[in-house]
């Protein structure tokens, strides 16, 4: 082994320091939580600057609305987020994060059908909302580095892109497939160039929704095996209900940890509300 490929004695130093100062059970400062205790305690407290996990779901399933939540309780851990939507402008993201925070319906919202109690818990939650430290952007651009230009004025600890197919690949490639591959490596470099966690929504175009167990696997990511290859941490959603109505529980979800690269697989159980878009953690429901 030459000089120039060995560890360097103060990345070594610096990661005992950082060991022996931390309490015990206490996440490191480059880890940034999800806000579901039940998932943080699976992943070492939380996602970590340099990673890029990827969130995947079949049509429905709730991820933007998973997606959303994770930022909306990683800056209420005073963790700056950059979120970045293909499909909703700023006002309507915001509409879902009073109508989760505030447990009401959008629609009645927009409707103006609120109880007393409903307002109350509105503007309540909007007092909560304002001033935490995530900022919406519009997917906007016809470059990878363009679109995603706007994340760095807020210096963020988590970059959120909903959804990966909806991001411009670096380099137009021959195939949907291709683009997004070269899509998933770009991410992965932006991760750990930029120093930033970074959590991108994903459709599953391989995913059979008519197949003996539809729950989503690493293959059902298809774009060539990037996912698999690149992604530190791979999230599924399943809910048993869209596949087989009336015989699951109406809201029960798994979070499958199909991969991660540091620490043990498995999965954590969520419970969806839909008519708020909210999901809670059913071992530590906040």
């Amino acid at each position: 082994m030459s000089k120039s490929d060995r560890i360097p004695r103060d990345s070594l130093t610096n990661l005992i320091r950082l060991v022996d100062s931390l309490p015990p059970g206490e996440p490191g400062p480059d880890t940034v939580p999800t806000g579901f205790q039940s998932l943080d305690r699976v992943i070492g407290g939380g996602v970590r600057r340099r990673d890029l996990v990827v969130l995947g779901g079949d049509v429905g399933s709730g991820k933007s609305a998973l997606a959303l939540s994770i930022a909306l309780r990683a800056t209420a851990a005073d963790h700056s987020v950059a979120f970045f939507s293909g499909e909703m402008d700023e006002d309507r993201l915001m509409e879902r994060a009073l109508a989760m925070e505030a447990r009401v319906q959008v629609d009645d919202m927009r409707s103006a059908r609120l109880s007393e109690t409903a307002r109350a818990a509105v503007g309540a939650a909007a007092l909560r909302l304002k001033g935490l430290p995530l900022s919406i952007h519009p997917m906007v651009g016809r470059q990878f580095d363009e679109v995603l230009a706007p994340a760095w004025d807020d210096d963020p600890a988590l970059v959120i892109v909903d959804y990966l197919q909806l991001l411009p690949p670096p380099e137009t490639r021959s195939t949907q497939d291709e683009d997004s591959s070269a899509t998933v490596r770009a991410l992965k470099a932006l991760a750990l160039d930029r120093h930033v966690a970074v959590l991108a929504v994903a459709q599953l175009p391989r995913h059979v929704a008519q197949r003996g167990d539809p729950r989503p696997s690493l293959d059902d990511f298809g774009v060539l095996g990037a996912v698999k290859q690149h992604a530190d941490i791979v999230l599924g959603l399943f809910r048993e209900e869209m596949y087989n109505p009336g015989g699951g529980v109406e809201g029960a979800t798994e979070l499958i940890v199909a991969k991660n690269r540091n620490g043990p697989t498995g999965f954590i159980d969520l419970y969806f509300y839909q008519q708020w878009l909210r999901f809670e953690d059913m071992l530590d429901p906040s």
